[in-house]
C-alpha cells in the first residue's frame, strides 16, 4: 500500500545512500529499524550543501529536507524489501544547518515530515519530532534527517 501511494504521487527514491564513515545507515532491532543522520542527496549522488538564512532561504531547505526523506524511504526499502513493512514513524530528528539568528528549523524540517505524512498517511506518516539548528553538519549539507520507524516484525 505504501509502495503503491510512491509510485501514485510520482515519487522517484535515489539509490540508498551508502555509509560516509564507520555506521550502518540502518539498525534492525525487533520490530524498530534506526536509521543513521541521512543527507539531502540528489539524482547525480551529490549533496545539497549550504547554510539556511545565508545562502539559503526557507524554500531551498523544505527542498533539501524532503530529498533528504526520499533518501531515508531508499535505505528502508533496500533494508526492508519494501516500504510496505513499514507500520509507523515513530521519531523524526532533524538537524537544520543555519546562522545563528535562523529560528525557523520546523519550517524546514517539514519538507521531510509532510512527505511522510503523504506517503504513511496521517496517522502512521506522522510522529514525534525535533528540529534543531546546527552551525555545521558534515561536508556542509544543508540538513540531517534521522529516524525511527516500527515495522512489521
Amino acid at each position: 500500500m505504501f509502495e503503491a501511494k510512491i509510485k501514485e504521487l510520482g515519487l522517484e527514491l535515489p539509490p540508498a545512500p551508502q555509509p560516509m564513515g564507520v555506521y550502518k545507515p540502518i539498525v534492525q532491532v525487533g520490530n524498530l529499524v534506526y536509521l543513521s543522520g541521512h543527507a539531502p542527496l540528489k539524482s547525480d549522488k551529490t549533496i545539497i550543501t549550504g547554510r539556511i538564512g545565508d545562502d539559503m532561504d526557507v524554500e531551498a531547505g523544505y527542498a533539501a529536507a524532503r530529498l533528504t526523506g526520499l533518501a531515508i524511504l531508499a535505505t528502508l526499502r533496500q533494508h526492508l524489501g519494501s516500504v510496505d513493512q513499514v507500520v509507523r514513524l515513530v521519531k523524526l530528528f532533524g538537524l537544520v544547518r543555519c546562522t545563528e539568528a535562523f529560528d525557523a528549523q520546523p519550517s524546514v524540517i517539514n519538507g521531510c515530515s509532510e512527505l511522510f505524512r503523504d506517503v504513511f498517511g496521517e496517522d502512521a506518516g506522522i510522529a514525534a519530532r525535533s528540529a534543531v539548528g546546527a552551525n555545521s553538519l558534515p561536508g556542509g549539507m544543508a540538513v540531517e534527517i534521522e529516524a525511527i520507524f516500527e515495522v512489521q516484525a
